[in-house]
């Protein structure tokens, strides 16, 4: 406190708002952070001038699964892994071909939070959480891919965990079993099966076990389809496009039967073993013996159902198919459907349009369409303090100056003739939007157009200011984009790097890094 008096009285400011404001834009030098924050200022403008340029310079082809965590690129099933941060792509470490029991199914990057004391020296640098096929949760190091931790998780309750999350990111992570399924056979005998998802809860950093509990049809209904945790929220997901949502943290604390630490000793349901070793695995110490406080339901079509904004809103598809792609946006508070909150961009489009809640916390909403992007924005409605609604704060356009598609036209002759279709809104031979996705350090907003003439595909990538949407810089992808090709993205400050799954599992990796030569416009 005497020190932000001292800042006030050193700079003339008597405003504790205005104070805040001065040293968000980094006005006081000896704060934290002010010079990062000035460095990255410095790099979005660099990065946005006109002679800086995006160079090809490392191209790779595999025949496994590509995947790339915050300048690193992991390939061959995680067993190799490449620096993108170097002038060029270059080898960290490469691993031995695993057998197909050591597969792994899932990875998380954990990365060290600040100001923690940690029980380890390698806790404080980079590591991965991976998942392997026979149920064993490793922790490898970032840098050597050296295993620093190893859990096993099924005892005699599960044998399909899949799949890893974060409840609270870098905090809380959930491992999730593939959905329990009886075989025909048992099924045929009228074996029932109850329990359909397992959930393994971890604190993460250093690793620890909170518990395991079951997702079961006598709790939570027969038509259970799917179930996620985040930030604190379980979500059930029904056949019928129903979505529940619970206090995950009060029910830890209410049906935990008894805590376990990994390492310890137990004798649990007359099992003797050791947590976390093998064969034992987990014990599954949280039994759901009744169902949970309801916080909040809603039906959507295809489960699909988001929350964000402030104050808090959800958005739904009304649950019936001639909806699909009619998006309502309600108050959490009580339902009220705000003021032009049904957005319909009514495409005629083979791929449907999509929406979410702007992830630079703004509380703003991105609603991309093939040819629009729409960032909207809630605020109150005049004269009425507790109703909101949805008002444009700005949008981008595909560039389709050149596109025509009259219905009619006139030959040489005179003759008039009609088309007898129209060209869809996503049209491949039309400029389309494919990617939209946020920088948050550079805080800029990138998109990825495509135009397909023919076979051969040209795709460029867009920044724009993430305040008011002004194209910042375009870079033109060298290497040719087939629509009918999955495609990933990555814009990390410097980088971009793009990730093509062709047919017959066959993946490219294509990695540009910033240069700055006003010489050699070729690069």
């Amino acid at each position: 406190a005497g020190g932000g008096r001292a800042a006030l009285r050193a700079c003339g400011v008597h405003n504790v708002c205005r104070l805040l404001s001065r040293r968000a834009h980094g006005f006081y030098a000896r704060d934290a952070g002010v010079a990062h924050r000035k460095n990255l200022g410095l790099l979005r403008r660099i990065m946005c001038q006109e002679s800086t340029k995006f160079k090809n310079v490392w191209t790779t082809h595999s025949a496994s699964p590509i995947a790339y965590e915050r300048g690193r690129i992991y390939m061959d099933n995680y067993q190799c892994c490449i620096t993108s941060i170097a002038q060029q792509p270059r080898l960290i470490y490469q691993k031995s071909k695993c057998a197909k029991s050591e597969k792994i199914e899932d990875a998380l990057l954990l990365e060290c939070p600040l100001g923690e004391m940690l029980p380890s020296p390698s806790d404080y640098k980079a590591s991965l959480i991976v998942l392997t096929v026979q149920n064993w949760l490793l922790r490898l190091s970032a840098d050597s891919g050296e295993v620093l931790e190893k859990v096993y998780l099924a005892g005699s309750c599960c044998k399909f965990f899949r799949y890893l999350s974060w409840d609270t990111p870098q905090e809380v992570m959930i491992v999730k079993s593939a959905q329990n399924k009886l075989p025909a056979a048992a099924r045929q005998a009228g074996i029932q099966q109850t329990v359909l998802f397992y959930l393994a809860v971890f604190q993460v950093l250093p690793l620890s076990f909170i518990g395991m509990l079951e997702i079961n049809k006598k709790i939570f209904g027969n038509s259970v389809t799917d179930v996620a945790v985040s930030n604190g929220i379980l979500i059930v997901m029904y056949s019928m496009g129903l979505v529940r949502l619970y206090n995950f943290k009060a029910i830890l604390e209410q049906f935990m039967e008894q805590p376990f630490d990994l390492g310890q000793e137990f004798n649990w349901n007359g099992q003797v073993g050791v947590v976390g070793k093998y064969p034992f695995g987990l014990p599954c110490n949280i039994k759901i013996t009744d169902t949970p406080p309801l916080l909040f339901e809603a039906s959507s079509l295809e489960n699909a159902f988001q929350i964000g904004g402030y104050p808090w809103h959800y958005i739904i598809t009304p649950n019936k198919k001639k909806h699909k792609g009619v998006f309502h946006i309600c108050s959490l508070k009580d339902n009220a459907l705000a003021k032009n909150g049904i957005q319909d961009m009514k495409c005629c489009s083979l791929e449907p349009d999509w929406i979410y809640f702007h992830p630079d916390m703004s509380g703003r909403i991105i609603h991309v369409g093939p040819n629009l992007i729409k960032v909207l924005k809630l605020k109150e409605v005049k004269n009425h303090a507790d109703q909101m609604e949805i008002a444009e704060d700005f949008t981008i356009a595909a560039n389709r100056e050149n596109c025509v598609n009259n219905s009619v036209t006139v030959t040489a002759s005179g003759r008039v003739v009609k088309k007898r279709f129209t060209l869809l809104d996503d049209d491949p031979e039309q400029e389309t939007f494919k990617i939209v996705d946020y920088e948050d350090e550079l805080d800029l907003l990138s998109t990825v157009a495509v135009t397909q003439i023919g076979a051969d595909g040209r795709a460029h990538l867009d920044f724009h200011c993430n305040e008011h949407g002004i194209l910042l810089k375009s870079i033109p992808l060298k290497e040719s984009w087939d629509v009918t090709y999955s495609h990933e993205v990555y814009f990390d400050k410097d980088l971009v790097l793009h990730i093509e799954q062709k047919p017959n599992r066959r993946f490219s990796c294509y990695v540009y890094q910033m240069v700055c030569d006003t010489a050699r416009d070729d690069d």
